[in-house]
């Protein structure tokens, strides 16, 4: 992953947990490196190992590390590193969700190493859609799930995400049902 990708993890962290926790985090990993290169390829394991210590030094479960990390992800790393890619997928939520899966390609023209996930949208109401997740990468769909609560929160369009497909249970992909605007329970 690019080293953008673990500056938002510290990011986060560090907004809200202090630079000491973060250093914390980083030990207990066994990652040393002091700047993450935004730019710079780093390996997943990571970022994973990352995660894995935030969980453990937070007291949090990983999917809770990894939801959060998906919101935050969407409001200041997005919208700092892709803010005009952002603007020009869409005015509305609903608009964004219909050029998802044409992101990642605008993004690998920015970092040409990048290895996306691949995102399709089908099912597609005014109040909602099923969002195909396709990665190499395990386990990261609680970060899904926290990225369509980010986008609803960018968009002011409350949204919810529901997977109801798991690729870690015998799945080719992930699926999520995804709502804006849901009805109260």
């Amino acid at each position: 992953m690019y080293g953008m990708v673990n500056k938002a993890v510290e990011d986060m962290v560090v907004t809200h947990h202090g630079e000491a926790v973060w250093e914390q985090i980083k030990a207990m990993a066994g990652v040393d490196v002091d700047v993450f290169m935004s730019n710079e390829n780093y390996t997943d394991d990571i970022t994973y190992k990352l995660v894995d210590a935030a969980s453990e030094v937070l007291k949090m479960p990983t999917e809770q590390i990894l939801v959060g990390f998906g919101e935050h992800w969407v409001l200041h790393t997005g919208a700092e590193g892709y803010g005009g890619l952002m603007k020009a997928a869409g005015k509305t939520l609903p608009e964004f969700m219909r050029n998802l899966p044409d992101f990642h390609s605008r993004v690998t023209l920015i970092f040409p190493k990048l290895q996306p996930p691949h995102f399709e949208c089908t099912d597609i109401t005014e109040r909602s859609l099923k969002l195909h997740y396709y990665s190499h990468r395990k386990g990261l769909a609680p970060f899904v799930v926290g990225l369509m609560q980010g986008l609803g929160k960018n968009f002011n369009t409350p949204a919810v995400a529901r997977q109801v497909a798991d690729k870690e249970q015998g799945g080719d992909h992930d699926v999520f049902e995804v709502a804006w605007n849901p009805k109260p329970a």
